[in-house]
């Protein structure tokens, strides 16, 4: 642990900040795999999986959880996915 205030107070907001990205991360993640089993299943709800992960992946490129263009290519993935599939 820092001596110094400033930098006490820095490891309290980092630790703050991580568990809020990891939660966050981990919801984003579960929305993709929920897209990508819809699909696979060919599930009739599979076009919503895949719009409402495409909706998270946009809120978390963004809030700078994930790059902007990592969400692009993933969102692309699916969508071609699920025509494929459809």
């Amino acid at each position: 642990m820092p001596n110094i205030k400033s930098a006490k107070k820095r490891v309290l907001i980092t630790e703050k900040k991580n568990s809020k990205n990891a939660s966050q991360k981990s919801a984003l993640r579960t929305s993709i795999k929920k897209a990508k089993v819809a699909i696979e299943a060919k599930d009739e709800n599979a076009a919503a999986a895949v719009k409402t992960a495409s909706i998270d992946l946009d809120k978390a490129a963004s809030k700078g959880l994930i790059h902007k263009k990592n969400a692009a290519r993933k969102k692309s993935r699916m969508a071609k996915a699920l025509s494929k599939a459809q």
